[in-house]
């Protein structure tokens, strides 16, 4: 696994859908090496995400191992990989977002781009905060149910 991407960033996208990333994370990016990634919509939320090529490639060759003479394998290869793109940073810090993708995760002018560890989020800011907002009631549940097992003394 990479080193784990950090920072919640508030950022301006243009009429192309193009976002220059803040220096902070160019910078992170840098450090990792990375320069190449793959864009899509997420599974769950009305947002992108945004995969280092070497977690994808991971990625991949996990669900290569799906059989695909299971129909609900295959539909769920479609879905995943509907919309899927290679994008890259340019030399002036902006990601250009294509727009089908844009309009997919209904991405306006402020859009937040916030690390989940190993790949980034994209999301509408109004987006983002309503389901922070939304969520503040669950959340301790959540994090006791996906946390609460976990021995974080077992190395």
């Amino acid at each position: 696994m990479i080193n784990p991407l950090n920072g919640t960033y508030y950022c301006k996208m243009d009429a192309k859908g193009r976002i220059m990333l803040p220096a902070e994370l160019r910078k992170q990016l840098s450090d990792l090496q990375m320069d190449s990634f793959i864009l899509k919509r997420a599974v769950f939320h009305d947002n992108l995400e945004m995969h280092p090529k070497s977690e994808w490639s991971k990625l991949m060759e996990k669900l290569n191992k799906l059989n695909r003479f299971k129909k609900k394998n295959v539909d769920f290869l479609t879905r995943f990989l509907a919309g899927v793109r290679n994008v890259n940073i340019d030399a002036t810090g902006r990601l250009q977002i294509p727009k089908d993708l844009v309009e997919k995760a209904k991405l306006k002018k402020e859009v937040v781009i916030a690390s989940a560890i190993n790949i980034l989020q994209i999301w509408d800011k109004d987006i983002y905060e309503q389901f922070l907002q939304n969520s503040i009631d669950d959340f301790s549940d959540l994090a006791e149910e996906v946390m609460g097992e976990i021995d974080f003394d077992d190395e």
